[in-house]
């Protein structure tokens, strides 16, 4: 077991992502190190193809990197089996995407409520944690709407309710305003910023959105397959 700093929520050690297509060779990134201390809102920043989402999803063990090391939980991400990775994305890590992938058929209550559900907690139980939730996330009156019956805005709103239902200590969000417009977006942020404070997240937010960038505490920019740190005041408001 490797242990990592105390305050470090997330360490990343030398990591390279390459893809092979046949005889080809496509390196993403190389050489990543960079730390998220206990508490931070942490912006990642870059263009699209820098390979932010990549970053995201090896960061909550659901891509392996070629090379280097995330540690997270005590736990060194590429030592985990399938099911030990499984378990550790249900316990520690909230992840929203800039889709909500909420299912269909059933209603928001529901959707909420399947994290707990797949854990194997009493539906009753499961479900009261789902409505509280969407009571936090202001979607209290719309438990009973299917996702479709649901604005942009609500489905991402549920989407986070059900990633944060867990209590997760680390929450993971690629792009989650990016299909959205600017006022609801602007919302959603403000969500994001709320739940982060309330309930002492660790939050890293790939974003093409400069200004909410800005509003976080860091900034990494992943630019042609090196990351640097850059200033917020140095980002157009």
């Amino acid at each position: 077991m490797h242990l990592i700093h105390q305050r470090a929520a997330l360490q990343v050690v030398g990591l390279k992502k390459v893809f092979r297509s046949g005889d080809s060779e496509l390196m993403l990134f190389d050489n990543l190190s960079f730390q998220v201390v206990e508490g931070e809102m942490l912006a990642l920043v870059g263009e699209s193809g820098a390979g932010k989402s990549t970053l995201l999803h090896i960061l909550a063990a659901l891509d392996s990197p070629s090379a280097g090391d995330v540690y997270c939980a005590n736990l060194r991400l590429s030592s985990l089996s399938q099911d030990e990775a499984a378990d550790f994305r249900n316990r520690e890590i909230g992840f929203v995407w800039q889709f909500h992938y909420l299912l269909p058929e059933f209603t928001a209550l529901e959707n909420v409520a399947m994290p707990l559900l797949l854990r194997g907690r009493p539906r009753r139980e499961s479900q009261e944690e789902a409505s509280r939730w969407l009571r936090e996330v202001g979607l209290g009156e719309r438990a009973h709407h299917r996702s479709g019956e649901l604005s942009g805005g609500e489905q991402q709103r549920a989407a986070l309710a059900r990633a944060l239902i867990t209590r997760p200590k680390v929450l993971l969000a690629d792009e989650p305003t990016g299909d959205l417009d600017g006022r609801t977006a602007d919302s959603v942020f403000e969500l994001i910023s709320r739940l982060h404070r309330d309930y002492q997240l660790t939050s890293l937010i790939a974003t093409h959105n400069l200004a909410f960038a800005r509003r976080c505490r860091r900034i990494l920019r992943l630019h042609g397959g090196r990351l640097e740190e850059i200033a917020p005041d140095s980002l157009p408001a």
